[in-house]
């Protein structure tokens, strides 16, 4: 069976074609810029096929036209992997906001994408984009070729109450859905599922705490295999410093800052979401290599960035293991988790208390793609380096799911 997962968003889409029966990437791309007018020296297309890149700076109207850019790189360009795009079983999607009612991976058809069209309120930037992006493909492939919703929010929606509730109205929860609902969800499935593996021992009799650094970032608590709490909340901007979103702040800071600048609640989501954050503190960058960079340079606001972090990441560890009454291992992934040696060692260095004491050399050389323990297996709690992989968490929900329409 091959499947293509497709995670879009408003003006990209990235695609991965996947072989089932070996769980092999075929090949894989991301398409940018969608709707946009390009001025010349852009590239909107960055695809790679078997170990061979095709870039573009082709202009792509819509999403519709995007899957279509896909399809001809699959199937039609020097660098196809397959000699019919029929050949593509079923569609994976990323849906980031399921709600309360989707705690699965569901088959799409009409009464999803219409409660996917209701939700558009707690996900206003994620869920227009993923159902345009099922729409685009069904005008690709038609009705009989199987798409499956895949949602961010599903692995949470096994936190308790006392985890996920709020201390507002509890009116609010019942007519706005306000609560802690999660984000990464697939991720932390995938690498708590993959930390198990790795020490060789059933994850229903294990707790676990995964780290998903990028830009975008997100700690969860895994208990026995299910997530306990995690720090994403209502929307993804709540939890610890991120690229550019503040991460949590005393929520008398945003009716300030209307009072003081005299500005929107639009205005100060802007804010809080695309100008706070590292690149807020630091003044340098959101990119956690330049910050680094600047670090190495001396640049004391770029330390302070990289030192709040790595607070509040051990913070965040800290209080999961208290809420578990334990942890048996700790998982760094995603970019920042996979690559930032120096923010695993400092994060680790608050981790003393658990017995935590990392092997340096083998922590500065893992890098993304790479998989590594950092402690050793004796020890009370180990720490690992692994790297996630959601597309694939997609695809084998999207199988099993087909496999039962048979």
């Amino acid at each position: 069976m091959k499947i293509l997962v497709i995670n879009c968003g408003s003006s990209s889409l990235k695609f991965q074609l996947i072989d089932m029966e070996s769980e092999g990437m075929l090949c894989k791309g991301t398409i940018e810029r969608i709707g946009e007018k390009l001025s010349g020296g852009e590239n909107n297309i960055i695809y790679n096929a078997s170990g061979k890149g095709i870039v573009f700076d082709k202009e792509i109207e819509d999403h519709t036209a995007a899957l279509d850019t896909v399809k001809w790189l699959i199937s039609e360009s020097e660098g196809k992997v397959l000699s019919s795009f029929a050949e593509v079983d079923a569609i994976g999607h990323r849906v980031v906001q399921g709600g309360d009612k989707y705690t699965k991976s569901v088959l799409i058809d009409d009464s999803v994408i219409a409660d996917l069209e209701g939700l558009i309120p707690l996900a206003p930037l994620h869920n227009p984009a993923n159902i345009e992006g099922y729409k685009a493909c069904l005008n690709i492939v038609g009705p009989n070729v199987p798409q499956v919703a895949v949602f961010d929010t599903a692995f949470h929606s096994t936190m308790p109450p006392m985890a996920y509730m709020y201390a507002v109205p509890y009116e609010y929860y019942e007519k706005y859905g306000i609560r802690r609902y999660g984000f990464h969800g697939t991720s932390h499935k995938y690498v708590s599922q993959r930390c198990a593996d790795f020490m060789k021992k059933d994850i229903t009799k294990l707790k676990i705490i995964t780290c998903h650094l990028g830009n975008g970032a997100s700690i969860a608590a895994v208990k026995f295999g299910k997530g306990f709490d995690t720090s994403m909340g209502f929307t993804p901007l709540d939890g610890f410093m991120m690229g550019t979103r503040s991460g949590g702040v005393d929520p008398s800071v945003v009716t300030y800052l209307e009072q003081k600048l005299h500005i929107s609640p639009e205005e100060v989501d802007e804010i809080l979401n695309k100008k706070s954050g590292v690149i807020a503190i630091s003044g340098v960058s959101s990119d956690d290599r330049d910050i680094y960079r600047a670090q190495q340079e001396g640049n004391e606001r770029a330390i302070l960035a990289h030192e709040m972090q790595a607070y509040e990441i051990a913070k965040y560890i800290g209080s999961y293991v208290a809420a578990m009454n334990g942890v048996d291992a700790i998982v760094f992934t995603g970019g920042i988790g996979e690559n930032g040696f120096w923010l695993r060692a400092k994060v680790c260095s608050y981790l003393g208390y658990l017995g935590v004491e990392i092997n340096q050399a083998v922590n500065q050389r893992t890098v993304k793609g790479a998989e590594a323990e950092l402690t050793q297996p004796s020890d009370k709690v180990r720490v690992f380096v692994l790297a996630t992989n959601e597309e694939l968490m997609i695809a084998r929900d999207t199988k099993e799911i087909v496999e039962k329409l048979k």
